[in-house]
């Protein structure tokens, strides 16, 4: 079981905020073995939709209202620890991003930028594929909407 909150980049401390970025870094960079630019400027824009486990911080995305990454409402960099994933907290963190888009922003229509192999992972949520398939950091990637 993990509990999630959503807070604004401003409610972060220093602790919390590096450990976000750590666990970004260990599935984003590590694991996929792809260089990119984490730190992209953005997250002070975001929310940022935090699951912890016993308070380590296991489960995270990023959160966006209309026009501040896509012009509809975005969910990016859903990351959950690779020692914790057969417990589908995935799923947890993804329905808690949308329901806080929901509550937050209200505002129902949400983009992704889904790497190709979580296609039905996304489609489970309502998301539907958009235009072609493309590269992003040398991984395939398929944008997609929900409209609820």
């Amino acid at each position: 079981m993990i509990v999630i909150e959503v807070k604004p980049f401003y409610d972060l401390d220093a602790k919390e905020y590096h450990d976000i970025v750590r666990l970004r870094s260990e599935i984003f960079v590590v694991e996929q073995d792809c260089v990119y630019q984490d730190i992209d400027g953005k997250d002070t824009n975001a929310l940022h939709v935090i699951g912890r486990k016993n308070g380590e911080i296991i489960a995270y995305s990023r959160i966006f209202k209309s026009g501040e990454y896509f012009e509809v409402a975005s969910i990016g960099r859903v990351a959950v620890k690779k020692s914790e994933r057969k417990y589908g907290y995935g799923k947890d963190i993804v329905r808690a991003s949308i329901d806080a888009i929901e509550n937050y922003f209200d505002e129902s229509k949400i983009k992704v930028s889904a790497q190709l192999y979580l296609e039905r992972f996304y489609h489970f949520f309502g998301f539907n594929q958009i235009g072609e398939g493309y590269l992003e950091d040398g991984i395939p990637h398929i944008a997609m909407i929900r409209n609820a």
